[in-house]
């Protein structure tokens, strides 16, 4: 994929909206206290608390599984899933230099968890569930010091590590069933565990917080209590709370300079714990269960990242949460500019749709829509509404100022609506379904009308574009067909035919051709007449093409797809202008802002990225 994007001069990318909620302890303060690191997908994200501004870190090939900061933040190690027999990559990154210092190869299938010691001399391993083992990493000679497997016979696979803060020869690894105090012993290259003495206890332990001075380590478990062990005798001291047990378990810990614990949990609430008697002292609720909880300075600040993708921000003080980072938890299917501004876009995904201010990459409205997902968005041309597409087979229409439901179609196709768009009148509305039906409505005052049904396509409708003159439009099939209807008599004017599922289609501004793509890999130009192939383009080395849009002059086209990479082409020379690598999941849609100065992209792994549209200097036209 790199090889293939070397060749041609890279797009900019100016922002990531995102954040990968469901990789524990993902978000970290970094000790220059002006700086959150968290990942998305195989990115690892920096952004700078004071202005908002964004670096990014690419290296791995697959979703980022853990991330940790040596103390000094010299060093950013992060870790990743692979597939069944592959290896999985460790990278430590100069974080100076925001470059690649070491590529770690040795675990299989996943990276669990990695920890530095204090000294930044080490740093230790764990693998996944399929690895089963831990190593201890020299990080100067960037070589496997020594390794071990991580529990005994009669334990389940570990989950968690991490160093002590006084000694770099001594850390601790949990998990199913499994508590032990590793020491290492240099001169020998060994790893020795000692076991620790829970009683009758069985727990699975997710998270591990070892006090300032190492003598006591905290274990936060599923069961939903704490356990305080002690680091010398390696026996339990205590384990609360007794009566409050949290529901969904304990996915954080952290303590606090006052000798409080912080405590995530599973059911999404962060409280303060008395460390003594395991006492509640404070709490509160957030969206989403707790994955992450990071300390700025001496605790001050506080900040948490949940399982719903968002990162919130706490004072110590009042312990009140601020909602600093939102983002899709699940894939984004489609984007959508107003006419004629580029101010700010929509977003939909299952359960929502999003309102996006473009420049700060700010949520301004979320529309929800509980145990569904929306498949199409876009705002009406007069601005009044946004209609969109749902799996329930449901057309829905919002106020975009409030998300008030306006009106709803019900049964609007009977497997689910797929594409839609509306006309420049903004009275009707033409659908296509997952049965391979196009319908079109016409939208009145508190109702609406199906005006008519064309029936040719026999499978699921991609995508649907609409002339100018409103009088037709070109349909994008999984049954291989592209049809150009005739939007006054509801016949089919043409069609176009492929050995290919067709994911999208486009109309060059001048409206004689059309551009087709889909998962034969292939980029197909039509004239729109007589449905003749023009020219058909190798659009990439693996994958379908998902989405494309093309620039209101229709001297330049976007694509992207199941590669992961954004592509400008030139329409008339059919060359790759510009590459864009930044997504980790397959792109399902690409959209060129009205004033083109932007490339909006979202992908399957729940991310929104932003680009610099690198041909936007000549013939701007004007925003409104």
């Amino acid at each position: 994929m790199a090889e293939e994007a070397q060749e041609f001069q890279k797009l900019q990318l100016e922002a990531v909206i995102g954040f990968n909620g469901h990789v524990f302890s993902g978000l970290r303060v970094h000790p220059d206290q002006e700086h959150l690191i968290y990942p998305l997908g195989c990115t690892l994200i920096i952004k700078n608390l004071l202005d908002g501004k964004q670096g990014f870190l690419h290296g791995h090939t697959n979703n980022i599984s853990c991330v940790s900061v040596s103390r000094s933040g010299t060093y950013v190690a992060s870790g990743q899933v692979t597939f069944m027999g592959f290896k999985a990559d460790v990278i430590i990154w100069d974080y100076a230099k925001r470059d690649i210092y070491a590529r770690l190869i040795l675990h299989k299938a996943k990276v669990e968890a990695l920890a530095f010691s204090p000294n930044e001399k080490y740093l230790v391993s764990l693998g996944g569930q399929d690895d089963g083992s831990i190593v201890v990493w020299n990080v100067e000679k960037k070589e496997a010091i020594c390794g071990s497997p991580t529990s005994g016979q009669s334990s389940g696979h570990c989950l968690t590590i991490n160093y002590c803060n006084l000694s770099d020869d001594v850390f601790i690894s949990a998990g199913h069933g499994t508590l032990r105090v590793w020491e290492l012993d240099l001169p020998n290259r060994k790893i020795r565990p000692t076991e620790c003495q829970m009683g009758k206890l069985k727990r699975v332990i997710k998270c591990i917080e070892i006090s300032e001075d190492d003598t006591f380590f905290y274990c936060g478990t599923t069961s939903g209590d704490i356990l305080k062990m002690n680091l010398r005798s390696h026996l339990l001291s205590s384990c609360g709370p007794e009566k409050q047990k949290y529901s969904k378990g304990v996915h954080a810990l952290k303590m606090l300079k006052t000798g409080d614990l912080l405590v995530g949990s599973g059911d999404g609430t962060l409280s303060i714990f008395s460390s003594a008697d395991f006492k509640p002292i404070k709490s509160v609720s957030l969206e989403g269960g707790v994955s992450s909880v990071a300390l700025r300075g001496e605790g001050q600040q506080v900040f948490v990242g949940t399982e719903a993708s968002q990162i919130y921000r706490f004072s110590y003080t009042d312990f009140t949460p601020e909602l600093i980072t939102t983002s899709h938890s699940s894939a984004v299917w489609d984007a959508a500019f107003p006419l004629g501004t580029s101010e700010l876009f929509a977003t939909c995904a299952q359960d929502d749709i999003r309102v996006w201010h473009t420049e700060t990459s700010k949520e301004l409205l979320r529309i929800r829509v509980p145990n569904m997902t929306c498949n199409a968005v876009d705002f009406m041309q007069d601005g009044r509404s946004i209609y969109s597409a749902w799996n329930d087979g449901k057309i829905r229409l919002f106020t975009p100022e409030s998300g008030r439901l306006m009106m709803m179609i019900p049964n609007a196709h009977s497997m689910g609506v797929t594409a839609i768009t509306s006309t420049s009148d903004c009275t009707h509305l033409i659908s296509g379904g997952g049965e391979g039906q196009v319908r079109m409505w016409e939208i009145l005052k508190n109702t609406h009308r199906l005006v008519a049904s064309m029936k040719e396509h026999k499978a699921s409708i991609n995508a649907i574009k609409l002339k100018r003159n409103n009088e037709e439009c070109v349909t994008a099939s999984s049954d291989g067909t592209c049809i150009i209807w005739d939007l006054v008599r509801f016949v089919r004017k043409q069609m176009v035919l492929s050995d290919t599922l067709f994911k999208t289609v486009c109309y060059h501004p001048e409206e004689y051709q059309i551009i087709t793509s889909g998962t034969d890999r292939k980029i197909g130009y039509w004239e729109v007449y007589d449905g003749e192939v023009i020219r058909k383009l190798e659009a990439s080395q693996s994958g379908a093409i998902n989405g494309m849009d093309i620039s209101p002059d229709g001297t330049h086209f976007i694509t992207g797809g199941d590669d992961k990479l954004v592509k400008v082409w030139h329409y008339a020379n059919g060359d790759v202008t510009h590459v864009g690598i930044g997504h980790s999941g397959s792109i399902s849609s690409v959209r060129l802002c009205p004033n083109r100065k932007f490339i909006i992209t979202t992908s399957a792994d729940g991310a929104v990225l932003r680009w610099r549209f690198p041909h936007s200097t000549t013939t701007t036209p004007t925003n409104t």
